[in-house]
């Protein structure tokens, strides 16, 4: 708002157009606009502002803010380099296998190949002595039918022997394959409990993993709890800061053109005061026309 604008508003209202909303509006505007070049100014000059004594509180502090702002700042970089070591550590342990794990798993891979072929000798062998078992059961009933229709020949007598003998023949065979059986069945246990330390070192091994994982994400969960922490505490030092910014600027930015000491703190910011001065006679017009001044 300059003087020009005011005397015409001021006719305006002379004429009943009075515009009270708008002019608080615009007024509230600006102010924001000078509260931001005020704080602008403050952060350009503050250390200029050294041997200024009405400033002395502003600058003082400042100083101690700012030391305390790095000091967070650099809590945050280990804080982040602590989590990123961490986020590294977790993806190695999931989605990496240790190179014994890994042999762990071709040894179980190897018993269970292992296990298979002997389960299918053991059931060859169970279909072999099935056979067996089932000439035998022939060869018996034939000789109760031969001994019944035993004749005295030599022929039958011969006939009857050659059963018998044959019976003997897979008797033998049928213990022999039991016997194999037997053995197999032993041999498969063994790898069955072969099998089972295997797996008891592979649960070991995994357990060990989701135990180092664990650890990851609590060093993750305690990290990102730190960085909130220390951003919150960040944030805090910036609204304080911001504020004696502000401080110095608003004093600094008035006394321009009284106080020597100012005028050679702005000096390279002239531009930036003329305009802040601006705006407050605009405030004050606006103000003056909304009917508070």
């Amino acid at each position: 708002m300059t003087s020009s604008r005011y005397y015409v508003a001021r006719l305006a209202q002379a004429f009943g157009y009075f515009r009270k909303n708008q002019r608080m509006a615009d007024a509230a505007s600006e102010m924001h606009l000078l509260r931001e070049a005020e704080a602008q100014l403050g952060a350009a000059i503050w250390e200029k502002v050294e041997g200024i004594e009405e400033l002395s509180v502003e600058y003082w502090n400042l100083r101690k803010f700012i030391k305390e702002k790095e000091i967070v700042r650099k809590k945050l970089a280990d804080c982040q380099a602590r989590l990123d070591v961490a986020h590294e550590e977790r993806s190695t342990v999931l989605n990496t296998t240790p190179e014994l794990h890994q042999e762990l798993i071709n040894e179980r891979v190897a018993l269970l190949i292992e296990l298979e072929k002997i389960a299918r000798r053991r059931d060859e062998i169970v279909a072999e002595a099935r056979e067996v078992r089932r000439s035998y059961d022939g060869l018996k009933m034939k000789l109760e039918v031969l001994t019944k229709e035993s004749s005295g020949s030599e022929a039958n007598k011969e006939q009857i022997e050659k059963v018998i003998s044959r019976l003997a023949e897979h008797k033998a065979k049928f213990s022999e394959l039991k016997e194999q059986r037997i053995q197999i069945g032993a041999d498969i246990e063994a790898g069955d409990a072969k099998v089972d330390a295997v797996d008891v070192q592979l649960n070991a091994k995994r357990q060990d993993r989701r135990i180092s994982a664990s650890e990851a994400f609590q060093v993750i969960g305690d990290g990102n709890k730190e960085i909130s922490i220390l951003r919150a505490e960040s944030g805090v030092l910036d609204t304080q800061m911001r504020q004696l910014y502000a401080e110095i600027g608003r004093f600094a930015s008035r006394h321009a053109g009284s106080h020597q000491p100012c005028s050679a703190a702005v000096a390279s910011h002239q531009g930036l005061v003329d305009v802040m001065r601006a705006l407050r006679r605009s405030i004050a017009l606006n103000h003056l026309l909304a009917g508070h001044g």
